[in-house]
């Protein structure tokens, strides 16, 4: 089997750790459509952080305009920038590290989802940040 990742060669000399990262970092030839892969796991789990992202600016949005609750919003919005940056950060890894296009199992559709919608939550949070201060 052989090793298809920039990190396995990082290890090259260390003997045990070598066949450590040969197995955890090696990609098999044959990966099946719905086979849970690190690369797809990882970019999974960035999509998450970013639609948890969308879903806390909007409400933190809404809150800042007075139509929900009596908050500001402003935790809210800073929780939306948190959580965007985070799956901009993942998904960003997920794409720089793929080493092959959609389908092979590096998880590079749900990269760039996660990239997009950690972008727009963190445009949403920023928005109601800027509308919490404006009204505060």
């Amino acid at each position: 089997m052989s090793v298809h990742h920039p990190l396995a060669a990082l290890l090259g000399g260390f003997g045990r750790a070598e066949s450590a990262a040969a197995h955890v970092l090696a990609q098999s030839a044959d990966v099946g459509a719905y086979d849970l892969t690190a690369g797809r796991l990882w970019s999974l789990v960035g999509a998450l952080l970013g639609l948890a992202g969308v879903v806390i600016g909007g409400l933190a949005l809404a809150r800042s305009a007075g139509r929900i609750g009596t908050g500001n919003g402003r935790r809210g919005a800073v929780v939306a920038l948190a959580a965007g940056l985070a799956g901009v950060v993942v998904g960003g890894l997920v794409v720089a590290l793929a080493e092959g296009g959609p389908g092979t199992g590096y998880g590079i559709v749900g990269g760039f989802m996660a990239l997009v919608v950690g972008l727009i939550a963190m445009l949403l949070g920023g928005l109601a940040l800027a509308r919490s201060r404006r009204t505060a």
